[in-house]
This record gives C-alpha cells, sequence and structure tokens, in this order.
C-alpha cells in the first residue's frame, strides 16, 4: 500500500509561523526531504521533532525524485520542506509533483506561510489580481527581454530577488516600466522586517548608496495598458532620463535604451541632447 507524500509549509521568518497540522505530519513521517539538512534541523530541534532527512535541492532534485517516490510507494509517509515557505515555490519541488502525479501515488500539500502573499499585503499595492513571477533572470539582456513581456499586464507584480542583484533589478525595472509605483519588502516576519515604498526612480536612487541586506519581495504597480513596441523617441527620451536620474551615465543610458528599442543610438542620442538642450533654455 502506498503512503504519502506532503509538502509542507515552513515559517520564512518567525518559528511561530509554522502550523499545527504541519508539525503534526513532521513528528509521524517516515522521512523528511529538505532543501538543506542543516537548516531544517534547527527547525526540527526546535520542536523536538528527530525524524531522517534526506536533501532535495536544485543540484540534485533530479536523482533523488526516484529514490523518494519509491519510498512513498513502498508505504512511507515523506515530508517535503524547503528552507522557508512552500516547497515547490522557486524552490526545488516540481520534479516530485510531476513524479507522483504520472505514478498516480498519494499527495498533498499543507499551507502556511508564504512570502509571495505577505509581501504583496505589505506592500500596500492592489491585492485583488497579481502575477507572481518569481526570480528574474541573472543576465541583464534576457532580463530586460522578459521584463517587457509583462509590460502590459494590468495586474500587480511580485519578484524575488537576492540583495546583491537587487540594485541592477531596480534599474531595469526603472527603464522598462518607467516610474510606476512599487514596494520592496525584506525580512519577512523577522525582527527587522522592513518596507519600502515609493518610485521605482525613487527606489532606485535610494539603492546607489544603501546596501541591500537580506532577501527581497519586490511588488510593482500593473501597466496602465501600455503599448509594447513601436515606442516614439519621446519614450526613449523619457527612459534615458529615468536611467540617468537613478546614476547612470548618459552615453550607457543611450546605448542600453537603443538597444532595447530597437532605435538608432544616434537619433536616441540626439533626441536626448536636444530636449535636454530646450530644458536648460526654459529654465533660463
Amino acid at each position: 500500500m502506498a503512503g504519502k507524500l506532503c509538502f509542507c509549509a515552513t515559517p520564512i521568518g518567525n518559528l511561530g509561523d509554522i502550523t499545527l497540522r504541519v508539525l503534526e505530519t513532521l513528528r509521524a513521517a517516515d522521512l523528511i526531504v529538505a532543501e538543506d539538512t542543516r537548516h531544517t534541523r534547527k527547525l526540527l530541534n526546535h520542536y523536538d521533532i528527530h525524524k531522517p532527512l534526506l536533501s532535495c535541492h536544485e543540484h540534485n532534485e533530479a536523482d533523488r525524485t526516484e529514490e523518494i517516490l519509491q519510498r512513498v510507494a513502498a508505504g512511507q509517509l515523506v515530508a517535503v520542506v524547503s528552507d522557508a515557505g512552500m516547497p515547490g515555490i522557486s524552490d526545488p519541488g516540481a520534479k516530485l509533483i510531476a513524479g507522483a502525479i504520472s505514478q498516480n501515488l498519494p499527495w498533498t500539500v499543507l499551507p502556511g506561510a508564504s512570502a509571495v502573499l505577505t509581501g504583496l499585503l505589505l506592500s500596500g499595492l492592489p491585492a485583488d489580481q497579481f502575477a507572481f513571477l518569481g526570480f528574474p533572470p541573472r543576465r541583464k539582456k534576457e532580463r530586460l527581454s522578459w521584463l517587457e513581456g509583462f509590460k502590459a499586464l494590468p495586474l500587480t507584480l511580485v519578484f524575488y530577488e537576492a540583495p546583491h542583484r537587487l540594485p541592477d533589478f531596480l534599474l531595469d525595472l526603472l527603464a522598462v516600466y518607467g516610474p510606476r509605483s512599487a514596494a520592496l519588502v525584506r525580512e519577512i516576519s523577522k525582527q527587522y522586517e522592513e518596507v519600502e515604498r515609493g518610485t521605482l526612480e525613487e527606489l532606485s536612487q535610494l539603492y546607489t548608496s544603501k546596501a541591500a541586506r537580506g532577501e527581497y519581495v519586490v511588488v510593482v504597480e500593473g501597466g496602465r495598458g501600455e503599448q509594447q513596441g513601436g515606442l516614439p523617441l519621446s519614450e526613449a527620451v523619457d527612459r534615458v532620463r529615468r536611467l540617468v536620474v537613478a546614476g547612470r551615465e548618459p552615453s550607457v543610458a543611450i546605448k542600453q535604451v537603443s538597444k532595447e528599442l530597437g532605435l538608432s543610438r544616434r537619433e536616441v542620442y540626439n533626441s536626448y541632447h536636444q530636449s535636454s538642450t530646450e530644458e536648460e533654455g526654459k529654465q533660463e
């Protein structure tokens, strides 16, 4: 008789965020599958739970999947946890779910703490309709193209980002989405939980000097019917200005925006400097 595979949400900050049902399942489990066994052992020790642990992370998930499913098929109760939050959401777990479905093995999800939903509500932005997009691509060119694909969505956008990549990500968000409202949520459910709200321009400027610390949930206002492709030079100039205000050199900003929009660098250069000259004339 087959056992069961249980995906268990774990605390994202305060250890008290775990549910009674998850604790009951962890105590009853024959095996606990963890993203990082050292991290999970701290949680288990806190609740005086002592069970066999097996690591399953992004580098070995493919190899571990069949072994874990065989244990379920043999009648074991297997609990799956990630370091924080729900396994399978920007964490290992998808291959196990696909395998359990294909082999018709019993499995379920035990709800609990979620950085996505908590960060979204803490942002103060509309939460009735939203899109969770996870971690953005690491390479700039891919990231810009990826962001462009969501520009017209009239939904609040939710991302995850690591601290060392946050400043560049904010600049790219600003370049693609303009000065939309946004919020940065960090250290959720921990002692130093922090929410920073403002426009993407303001937040980009802030992180030109401020050091990013901890994992971030980045929440951005949805689109308002922006059209993709065929953007006029005025839009290109606006993007260049936003990047310059956020700390980029004009020549670098012009090169970036020209490439993103498929426009002539010379045209963008001339339009930008012409508009800058006109602005200076108005001020005089």
